[in-house]
């Protein structure tokens, strides 16, 4: 709050003396108001004390304020952001100072000049101590600097949570490689929710050239959701849940021929057969899909995978690493 000067009853009112003296006061009284930078860089509207976001939203910034767990100390200065050197809104009390202290600065230019310069000689340095630009830079400091993610356990810092360190081309949703995706990975079940399935049916052996079925059962995937590969939909949007909280998406089908069962096969090649599974059926009990399998080509062993997928063709997150993903293989005797 600021202070009017009282006149000084020993010297005339419009004598120079009076004029300088009621210059350099309204001067000291301008200045008295400062910003100050506050700790989280957050603008705080009215005075508060105590915590921020205790009470009912306790260690979740949502008392008064935000920010939780940072301590406030009470005040009556009005804050803005670090580094902000704009003017703050008057209060009544300063609006009425001012008006009545207007009414002085206006005699005359000339009569205020003088006064300023009386008062400078008067006060040396005063205007330079509470200057409020120089206030908010010098000894604080005026941007916070970038906080780094916490490391994860283990002390292993990430390598990086989206492509703007990478070499790579963006993913366009087309099936090509190497490309870096940046579709944040969206919405993961509950442990007790996440998607499974399982081949409960399938032939230990068929004929080259013969067709056969197996049967699938899934639990906790809606299998709605399906945006085709080839158009532009693979790895294109982010995972998403029912409002009951279970995975959207579809399941898949694929059967290879194995050339050794002794070291992993080569990924590259298309597989035999593949089928996306999405008939709007599913959801949180379990059920069963048949899906009919294309003849193998040649003799030997094949190999049947069936795993879930979001809407966008990746297996669904799980809350726990520790969880079976949601797949199943069996292996076929091709005669």
């Amino acid at each position: 709050m600021r202070e009017t000067a009282l006149p000084d009853p020993t010297l005339p009112e419009n004598s120079p003396s009076a004029r300088a003296r009621r210059a350099a006061l309204t001067i000291m009284a301008a200045a008295a108001v400062v910003l100050l930078p506050t700790a989280c860089d957050y603008a705080i509207a009215t005075p508060s004390t105590g915590d921020y976001g205790q009470g009912a939203g306790q260690g979740s910034g949502q008392g008064t304020g935000g920010h939780g767990g940072h301590s406030v100390t009470p005040t009556t200065v009005r804050t803005v952001p670090a580094g902000n050197t704009q003017e703050l809104e008057p209060t009544e009390e300063e609006t009425a100072a001012d008006e009545e202290t207007a009414a002085d600065q206006a005699t005359s230019q000339e009569e205020t000049a003088t006064a300023e310069e009386t008062a400078g000689a008067e006060e040396p340095g005063a205007a330079e101590d509470t200057d409020p630009a120089e206030d908010t830079t010098t000894g604080e400091t005026t941007t916070a600097p970038p906080v780094a993610p916490p490391p994860a356990a283990g002390g292993l810092e990430i390598l990086g949570d989206d492509c703007s360190t990478s070499d790579l081309d963006p993913h366009t949703g087309f099936q090509d490689a190497p490309r870096c995706v940046a579709i944040a990975f969206g919405e993961v079940a509950a442990a007790a929710q996440s998607p499974s399935l399982l081949i409960t049916d399938a032939p230990a052996t068929v004929a080259v050239g013969e067709k056969f079925t197996l049967q699938v059962s899934t639990r906790n995937l809606v299998r709605d959701r399906f945006l085709g590969a080839a158009a532009g939909g693979y790895y294109r949007e982010s995972s998403f849940l029912t409002e009951d909280g279970i995975q959207r998406g579809h399941f898949h089908t694929a059967c290879r021929m194995l050339d050794s069962l002794d070291v992993a096969p080569d990924a590259e090649p298309a597989p035999e057969f593949f089928l996306a599974t999405q008939d709007n059926q599913g959801g949180a009990a379990p059920d069963q899909v048949t899906v009919p399998v294309n003849a193998m080509p040649s003799a030997g062993t094949a190999q049947c995978a069936v795993w879930a997928g979001d809407g966008s063709h990746r297996v669904p997150m799980m809350q726990r690493a520790n969880q079976t993903p949601a797949f199943d293989i069996v292996r076929i005797t091709v005669e």
